[in-house]
């Protein structure tokens, strides 16, 4: 058998404060319960400032321009700016055409250009730096450390020695005096190369090691009396140190 419950009913005070008088609250039907009222005008709110917005602003604010960089506005002009960029190597100060240029004239032992030493660089001397010690390498002989240490103390030597003889006048700054040694080491390179082909111990590598150590010397020589003053007289002690120092790296070499 079910068991009734008896649920009081529920009385809600009226306007006045009077809890004695029940008030039976219905909800009419098709209206829903809680609905807000809805106001006149249905423009902006000024009570609520950040409900309230123009439709027509929000769509003008929203058109927006192309970014500027720089000043200028963009154009689809990319691949010509970088067309007007110079290349890295100009950039880093390497002169690639200089470099080839100083090359051609070394290679002549009996024209050199000295106006194209002018500009001393040591782009061109440590490539053929690293080109002799690849060939040493070549050869079983690892001799990167000492040909770099070599030629910063020969050139120094050089550097020393030219300026006692030229006294006071003489103009000749070691920047340059690295360039031309290294430069200069062109033929040392070219003989590290020819003599992998070469029987070691023989003859014929200390013939071709004296051929390129007086044309080291002889170019070095020229370059140093024609680029620094008060050189001229002093050829003979000039070519004298050129050719212990272009001696001493053709004796890797050979040994």
């Amino acid at each position: 058998m079910a068991k009734e419950f008896s649920v009081p009913p529920v009385v809600f005070p009226n306007a006045g404060g009077n809890p004695s008088v029940p008030v039976q609250r219905r909800a009419p039907t098709g209206v829903p319960a809680f609905q807000p009222p809805r106001p006149a005008n249905p423009g902006p709110n000024p009570s609520l400032p950040f409900m309230s917005f123009d439709i027509g602003s929000a769509s003008a604010s929203s058109s927006f321009s192309a970014p500027v960089f720089g000043g200028s506005s963009y154009s689809g002009g990319g691949a010509g700016a970088f067309e007007d960029e110079p290349p890295l190597l100009e950039e880093l100060g390497i002169n690639t055409r200089q470099i080839w240029r100083k090359t051609r004239s070394i290679l002549n032992p009996i024209r050199v250009n000295a106006n194209l030493h002018e500009d001393a660089d040591l782009s061109g001397p440590f490539l053929f730096l690293m080109a002799f010690g690849l060939f040493q390498l070549l050869a079983g002989k690892l001799h990167f450390g000492i040909i770099l240490g070599w030629v910063t103390v020969a050139a120094f030597f050089l550097y020393t020695v030219f300026n006692m003889l030229a006294g006071r006048n003489g103009n000749l700054d070691l920047y340059r005096c690295v360039s031309l040694v290294g430069y200069c080491m062109l033929p040392i390179v070219i003989f590290s190369a020819v003599a992998l082909f070469v029987p070691q111990g023989g003859v014929v590598i200390f013939v071709m090691g004296a051929v390129f150590v007086i044309w080291s010397t002889r170019i070095c020589t020229r370059l140093l009396v024609e680029l620094a003053s008060c050189g001229d007289e002093h050829r003979g002690l000039i070519a004298y140190a050129c050719f212990l120092i272009y001696t001493l790296f053709s004796l890797l070499v050979i040994f």
